[in-house]
């Protein structure tokens, strides 16, 4: 029997517009049937938005779960506005957010540890379900913590990884289960965006946000002493949120901010994959001793997707899992904030379609490498 590819999921950040990483997910999951006979997942890997994300199929797949996709999408239609008064809440709260970022509304920052952010939130907390407010206890609805301590650090596939930014020693950081049990406390601080969530304290550390760090990991993913050798992909396939390119530079307030944010958020991801580029090409070119390729059950250089369209196509490339430009051009910082049913749902739907479209690219790919392989 041949032997399966081997895949490691990384999954960028990006708030509530992380449900289209939900919707991909689910659809990779449904078409689990035909992908399993070609593909293996042996890593996820995740920041923010996509940790959640990573955490919740991770969980699934420990547990033996079927359908794989189904925790992770009710966690998001839970995660969403329900009612109208949360429904009001939430528009509020964006288009609040929306004229302040345009210069409309005078800016007033609070921190999100201060007095008066907590008396908010208590208040709040008084109206609205407690599930769409808090965080953590949403979080932990969905993945029993106590149980994955129990499980210890394990080297079964497939592997999770979160990624968070160490505000007291300034490292970045990989929370990783072949390492120690994946807690709570990880996955809040790879989501800890520093105006809207309080640093995670781990220990005698404090953590924000990934997005500074590794958005998603994905360098880690291929090294022995993170994943172990066994688990290293013969592929990544990048689940991506914010958009490489962009037509017109950004000239208002609110389209700056957005597109600070978007650069931001891919600059780590450009240079992770610049760093698997010159392991590849140190491949290509001979660089390395077969001896220790094959220690590492490298045989070829590991597919990854190119940063930026232009950049000369080489035989390791692959697709990236990403919204059209069409969509991407009617989001909007303030998006990211967005729990209205109406954004989440466009989103996973969004997600699902172009999960698809790129296992249809993937297919192809190999469709035309059959007869290279047949003659070699």
């Amino acid at each position: 029997m041949k032997a399966r590819t081997r895949i490691a999921i990384a999954c960028q950040g990006g708030g509530s517009q992380t449900a289209f990483t939900a919707g991909a997910l689910k659809a990779l999951c449904e078409a689990e049937a035909e992908v399993r006979e070609a593909f293996e997942v042996v890593s996820i890997s995740g920041t923010s938005g996509g940790a959640v994300c990573a955490a919740l199929l991770w969980y699934s797949y420990m547990k033996g779960e079927h359908p794989l996709w189904e925790r992770l999408i009710n966690f998001w239609h839970e995660n969403t506005a329900h009612g109208w008064a949360e429904e009001a809440f939430n528009d509020w709260v964006i288009n609040l957010i929306r004229m302040i970022n345009s210069g409309m509304l005078p800016a007033f920052q609070i921190s999100p540890s201060s007095p008066m952010m907590q008396m908010m939130m208590q208040f709040a907390g008084t109206i609205y379900r407690k599930d769409f407010l808090d965080f953590p206890t949403l979080l932990r609805k969905y993945i029993d913590f106590d149980e994955v301590a129990s499980w210890g650090a394990r080297a079964s596939r497939p592997v999770l990884m979160v990624g968070a930014s160490n505000v007291s020693s300034g490292k970045m950081v990989k929370f990783v289960s072949t390492h120690e049990p994946i807690r709570i406390e990880h996955i809040l601080a790879s989501c800890a965006v520093p105006t809207i969530f309080a640093p995670v304290r781990i220990g005698d550390d404090v953590f924000w946000d990934g997005l500074f760090s590794d958005n998603p990991p994905v360098e880690e993913l291929v090294r022995p002493r993170s994943v172990g050798i066994d688990n290293i992909p013969e592929e990544i396939w990048l689940i991506k949120i914010n958009p490489t390119a962009r037509k017109l530079p950004p000239m208002e307030l609110d389209d700056i901010l957005d597109r600070r944010n978007q650069l931001e958020g891919n600059i780590s991801l450009f240079h992770q994959l610049g760093y698997v580029e010159t392991i590849n090409d140190l491949i290509l070119f001979g660089a390395f001793r077969p001896e220790f390729l094959a220690q590492l059950d490298i045989r070829s250089p590991i597919r990854i997707p190119k940063s930026f369209s232009a950049d000369p196509d080489k035989p390791y490339h692959i697709p990236c899992i990403e919204m059209s430009a069409e969509i991407q051009a009617k989001l909007d910082y303030e998006g990211k904030l967005d729990r209205g049913a109406r954004n989440i749902d466009y989103l996973i739907a969004e997600g699902e379609r172009s999960a698809l479209r790129f296992l249809k690219e993937r297919a192809a790919i190999l469709d035309a490498e059959s007869p290279r392989r047949a003659n070699a």
